[in-house]
């Protein structure tokens, strides 16, 4: 019988090298960083990208892995500069387009009521800028309490309950506006 190791046990071992560990890792956390990349980029073509990005640049980062955190929450962090760097690449047209893709993906996935919440709901994270979009997927879409986004996105977990709070009022603010 065959014993689930420790993810975190995992990566200390292909910090040092263990090439076995590493890709247990891969196996492990691949559809995780595809699916935060594909809630980020928005299509799945862009996501595929990313995540195969990520992958490979795992294996010269994971060097970086201290023990610190959490392994999970050291993959969400390096996600999320990836993803940021990715984004600086990228024309404002191209982040519509990205996020009109996911609304779109989203829009297969649910109902038609749904969707059309979901629909808003992106449209207006377009318009609160990154900081509050890159907490909000964290926290409503990743459904990470405000500690581990806050670990992710290095900042405090105060920060990431402001960031929330004023993310709410913005939201009343554009639905009394759609009346």
């Amino acid at each position: 019988m065959r014993m689930k190791v420790d993810s975190d046990e995992l990566a200390a071992r292909a910090a040092k090298g263990d090439g076995a560990a590493f890709r247990a890792l891969l196996e492990q956390y691949y559809d995780v960083v595809f699916r935060l990349s594909l809630r980020f980029c928005g299509t799945r073509e862009d996501a595929e990208d990313v995540t195969q990005e990520i992958c490979m640049g795992l294996a010269r980062k994971i060097h970086s892995y201290r023990g610190e955190a959490k392994f999970s929450t050291w993959l969400y962090r390096v996600v999320v500069n990836h993803v940021r760097d990715h984004w600086r690449k990228q024309s404002a047209h191209d982040r519509a387009r990205q996020i009109y893709g996911e609304v779109s993906a989203m829009q297969r996935e649910e109902d038609s009521e749904r969707a059309k919440e979901l629909r808003w709901l992106y449209e207006c994270l377009k318009e609160v800028g990154d900081e509050l979009r890159e907490t909000a997927v964290l926290v409503l879409a990743e459904g990470l309490n405000h500690a581990e986004a806050a670990k992710v996105l290095e900042i405090k977990e105060s920060t990431v309950s402001w960031r929330m709070h004023e993310l709410r009022k913005k939201l009343k603010i554009m639905a009394r506006e759609e009346v």
